[in-house]
């Protein structure tokens, strides 16, 4: 079959000497669901991004329908037809969810003014054909992680583009959402669209794509069909060793309550219960793990523990401080926090990687600061930075790089490194191997499961039940801003967690 996307020799390389792809020739062919794989760093975004135009080769040529093309900008791309769904979030804060979704392609009326009843409904048509829980008059400011990466595939679905490239679409997804996106790709695919999927998620690839690439390195070590290859096998050509996808939690003891949130209730800004009456205790040594459909109470429960949301009643009492009412850096001598929107939240993308990798420590580690605490010795900074990569496998060109010049996977670890690097009793864990390779994820989980063993207590929320099996001791379940569920893992299954997602009524487990 004709190539209707061909990469030949393709070369890019970002100052001062990081290859990012090294001659990378690659065929995509028309009606396809065609996968990239690879470690954080392997090239995959960027080798999207010269075929998106948002970056140009070094060397080699692309193709397109047997023409060599080279986009000067992302909107001659979609104009020709080829769309992207970015890693990083890219909206209008201030926008409803159906402005964004229309914006550049609205439907006109009178005089070339937007008509804006018409734009609302066909807006919210493809909301409800995905079955997205989306409201098309939020402002996009005010919704979830979640809720914005859906608005981004809605975007170019809107737009009928007949490549569409997905970069990480389904890591913000609830497990029930993800389904639906895969039957609406696979029909674009039998229409003649080619899907070109990145993904570190390897069971939704194997289940979703035709073929799978994989990168190492900047380099297309191979190219498979996914039927017939297992998840085992890709992830050991990824990384180039064997990786275990099997939980290494050793039992051990619990000890005292290091975390108490008694009675928490919260109410958002249209006087909608958030959170009601939860009342939950982490004990040192324990993991609990917090499931649930996204939207259903479990950012704010991590706003009101680190303090971005102020309960209307409750409290929150972590290793015998009172922190109900607590400003943020008292907060932080006693508590870790992962956020799961790195860019917004976890650090500055403009920032360097040693500023990130130093924020709260600037503050609280003595080996950063002279002259009694009011210095910064940023000598000792970039040395805490340079062991804090070598600890978690950063790869970066440059400490003094800015953050967002590092892969969204590298980026993930600079936070996740910082954090568990601070000496805190309570660890909170918001979604903390978004964007990870299975190989990082592994590393991740070890060091997870290193705090749990220093007698460190964790509260990790996971979209993925089954990290939450592999790590946490027990698991509980918020639905509609209610503890629904809380029971210790052995006792339960995915099947039944599952369910109390769903429904919000524990059974008999």
């Amino acid at each position: 079959m004709p190539a209707l996307i061909e990469l030949q020799e393709i070369v890019k390389v970002y100052p001062p000497a990081l290859l990012a792809l090294d001659h990378i020739s690659l065929r995509f062919v028309e009606g396809e669901i065609h996968a990239l794989v690879g470690e954080n760093g392997a090239g995959k975004s960027t080798l999207m991004k010269v075929l998106y135009g948002l970056a140009h080769p070094d060397r080699g040529r692309v193709l397109y329908q047997g023409r060599e093309i080279r986009f000067a900008s992302p909107a001659a791309a979609i104009a020709a037809g080829i769309g992207m769904v970015h890693q990083e979030i890219v909206l209008v804060n201030e926008y409803t969810v159906w402005e964004n979704i229309v914006l550049g392609a609205e439907p006109v009326g009178w005089f070339g003014q937007i008509d804006r009843p018409r734009a609302r409904r066909q807006v919210q048509a493809i909301i409800d054909r995905f079955q997205f829980e989306l409201e098309p008059d939020a402002r996009v400011a005010d919704i979830s992680v979640a809720a914005r990466q859906k608005v981004e595939i809605l975007k170019l679905l809107y737009r009928e583009v007949r490549v569409l490239i997905l970069d990480e679409p389904t890591a913000v997804l609830a497990p029930q959402e993800i389904p639906q996106l895969f039957a609406e790709l696979r029909a674009l695919r039998d229409q003649g669209h080619t899907i070109l999927f990145v993904s570190h998620r390897l069971e939704e690839v194997l289940e979703l794509a035709d073929r799978v690439t994989v990168l190492r390195r900047g380099r297309a070590v191979a190219t498979l069909p996914a039927a017939g290859t297992t998840r085992s096998e890709l992830a050991e050509r990824m990384v180039g060793r064997a990786v275990l996808f099997q939980s290494r939690r050793v039992p051990q003891p619990s000890g005292e309550a290091l975390l108490t949130l008694a009675g928490l209730r919260a109410v958002d800004g249209q006087g909608r219960i958030s959170l009601h009456d939860i009342s939950l205790q982490v004990h040192a040594g324990e993991l609990v793990g917090v499931a649930g459909v996204e939207g259903n109470g479990q950012l704010e429960l991590v706003h009101a523990i680190v303090g971005l949301l102020r309960p209307n009643a409750g409290r929150i009492v972590v290793a015998g401080t009172e922190l109900t009412a607590a400003p943020i850096l008292a907060r932080r001598r006693v508590l870790a926090f992962v956020a799961q929107d790195r860019g917004r939240m976890g650090g500055s993308l403009s920032a360097s990687v040693v500023e990130n990798a130093i924020m709260t420590h600037h503050r609280l580690n003595r080996r950063l600061l002279r002259w009694r605490g009011w210095l910064l010795d940023m000598r000792a900074a970039r040395r805490f930075t340079a062991e804090l990569a070598a600890r978690f496998a950063v790869s970066t060109p440059a400490l003094a790089a800015p953050l967002q010049t590092l892969s969204g996977g590298n980026q993930q670890k600079v936070i996740l490194g910082r954090e568990l690097l601070l000496d805190c009793p309570v660890i909170l864990l918001d979604q903390p191997t978004r964007g990870l390779d299975v190989g990082s994820i592994e590393y991740v989980h070890d060091q997870i499961l290193a705090m749990r063993a220093a007698g460190r207590a964790l509260l990790m929320v996971s979209a993925s039940l089954e990290e939450l099996f592999l790590l946490a001791d027990r698991i509980v379940v918020l639905h509609r801003g209610s503890l629904v569920a809380d029971v210790p893992v052995e006792q339960t299954t995915v099947e039944q967690v599952g369910r109390w997602m769903l429904e919000g009524v524990q059974g008999d487990g």
